[in-house]
């Protein structure tokens, strides 16, 4: 057993504009900065600069919000953005030490390709990649892969656990020395350590190998965020950090210690999966500031976008039809995201809402934990959770780029550091060593060439 002090493990998610819904809106925001990838560039590097674990970007298939106009859509601030693991390459050359970890789909997506891009993308690094394992949720997605509706959410998983076993075998296709470039004796790697995988399954026929090298983190750091019971067996078995949605300290500790038995069932150590649960936060120098800056953004909070945002966390149920100003009411289950449904109908109930008033609470944190306040009143609730066996760390969710990233980076995280939770500085040069995570070791699969 290391003696060495548990830190937080930090993740920062960095959609373009800032968390809130309203973000794209603000007046030091960049509305266009989706697309720039000096912005970009930026605030990685402040990130970079806050002693982050990682940057994480979602993505989607498709525009993911229902809207039943084009005047609606015009309202939404995230259309288009960037690919993220062609940005994360690029932004890999620009940083030395922070994780880069983007989300790709095992619905829409082939695991050779999957491999081999998460396999550049660590070589790129030198050895800071991560996957965001997602299998979609919504039937707009579908529709741009020849399908009209999402894959039913059982189906989903199962391809997604097939997915898996081919994406970790195509890593392991070549053993870490196999390369030995031999200019005299004419042999460019060693025939004894190529491992073909020759997958047969229900989903996928995949020969292999990759032809990438095996990545110097040995398999990047993979990353999930399902709470559903599914998602939760998916991540016991494959996860190594794992994002999720918890509002109160008691939810957060059952959680936590109810994945980490499923991790020990699987047959793994669970203090190798890292747990962080996600944190929308606001820090102002007083009380009275941190205010201030909330208020702005909930000021700028579109009713057409916020009843459409809180449609979209419901799994795509239309809503419109129901009083703002009544309860919201019981609703047909969906294929959509179950686990945040579920948290939502219990916030609901337990403050007793209204939809108006639960699309703006969830404006914000859209369902994550909210904290807002002075950084010593901030670090309080952090600490918390993180002594009390309810996280390992945080994937904190700035409001706005770049003022709010900027705010934690300036403010909190030196009061993290001052009460010893948070490093000084890296502890190594890869994503696993900064997490404290061990390199995979190599599993030998071997089919005739």
């Amino acid at each position: 057993m290391s003696s060495q002090r548990r830190m937080m493990k930090l993740g920062a998610f960095l959609p373009a504009p800032g968390h809130h819904v309203a973000a794209w809106r603000h007046p030091e925001a960049r509305p266009d900065g989706g697309l720039d990838f000096d912005y970009y560039r930026s605030l990685v590097r402040t990130a970079e600069r806050g002693l982050f674990d990682m940057v994480f970007l979602s993505d989607g298939a498709g525009v993911r919000t229902k809207y039943r106009d084009a005047d609606e859509l015009s309202r939404q601030g995230r259309m288009v953005h960037f690919e993220p693991l062609t940005l994360l390459s690029a932004l890999a050359v620009h940083t030395t030490h922070i994780g880069l970890t983007a989300t790709a789909s095992t619905s829409y997506n082939e695991p050779f390709s999957v491999a081999r891009q998460f396999a550049s993308l660590d070589h790129l690094s030198a050895g800071r990649s991560g996957w965001n394992v997602v299998t979609s949720a919504t039937d707009a997605e579908a529709r741009n892969f020849n399908l009209d509706n999402q894959m039913p959410h059982a189906d989903r998983y199962r391809r997604a656990r097939e997915f898996m076993e081919v994406v970790i075998g195509l890593w392991d296709s070549w053993e870490d020395d196999a390369f030995i470039h031999d200019k005299e004796g004419g042999r460019f790697f060693d025939p004894s350590k190529l491992h073909i995988l020759g997958h047969r399954g229900d989903h996928f026929q995949v020969r292999g190998p990759l032809n990438v090298a095996r990545p110097p983190q040995g398999h990047p750091v993979i990353v999930q965020a399902g709470s559903s019971p599914d998602g939760q067996d998916f991540a016991a078995r494959w996860a190594e950090v794992v994002f999720t949605v918890q509002q109160t300290l008691e939810g957060a500790q059952a959680y936590y210690r109810g994945l980490k038995k499923q991790v020990a069932d699987h047959g793994r150590d669970p203090e190798q999966v890292k747990v962080l649960p996600g944190a929308f936060i606001v820090v102002g120098r007083t009380q009275t500031e941190a205010e201030d800056k909330y208020a702005t953004l909930q000021d700028l909070v579109d009713p057409v976008v916020g009843l459409g945002m809180l449609s979209y966390q419901l799994g795509m149920v239309d809503i419109s039809d129901y009083p703002l100003d009544g309860p919201l009411p019981e609703l047909p289950a969906t294929e959509g995201s179950t686990s945040k449904q579920q948290l939502l109908y219990e916030k609901a109930r337990r403050e007793g809402l209204t939809i108006r008033e639960l699309y703006l609470s969830v404006a914000a944190g859209r369902g994550h934990r909210f904290l807002l306040g002075t950084p010593q009143s901030i670090a309080d609730e952090l600490e918390d959770w993180f002594v009390n066996e309810a996280a390992d760390g945080f994937n904190i969710m700035p409001d706005y780029h770049p003022g709010g990233l900027d705010a934690i980076v300036t403010l909190l995280v030196p009061e993290l550091q001052r009460r010893g939770l948070m490093r000084t500085e890296y502890e190594g040069t890869t994503l696993r060593e900064n997490l404290g995570l061990p390199r995979p070791s190599f599993t030998t699969t071997r089919a005739a060439l």
